[in-house]
């Protein structure tokens, strides 16, 4: 099992948690609103590094951004088994195609 993998099923473990106890807990209580809010900041953090060029910050940020994700898919329910499905599906497939089907 990858390591996003567990990260995704430890996130879905805290749904229940004492908000006082766990960060992530603490994120999805303030609703999948705040968490994509976070999620943004998160990924502009690492674009900003990118940018930069700092290879040692921009894979913090990157962590930083993955973990927030997960959190926001998890606050609406969405899986990363979900998000793969979908990658499945496109996969092999031009990406300017696949987003021209879009329209």
């Amino acid at each position: 099992m990858s390591a996003l993998h567990r990260l995704a099923q430890t996130i879905e473990s805290r749904k229940g948690a004492d908000p006082e106890t766990s960060w992530t807990a603490k994120l999805l209580s303030k609703g999948p609103e705040k968490c994509a809010e976070k999620f943004g900041e998160e990924a502009v953090e690492a674009i900003i590094e990118a940018v930069k060029g700092d290879r040692e910050k921009l894979v913090g940020e990157a962590a930083d951004a993955l973990y927030h994700l997960l959190v926001m898919l998890a606050a609406r329910d969405v899986t990363l088994d979900d998000v793969e499905n979908e990658l499945d599906r496109r996969e092999g497939r031009s990406g300017i195609d696949e987003k021209a089907s879009r329209k």
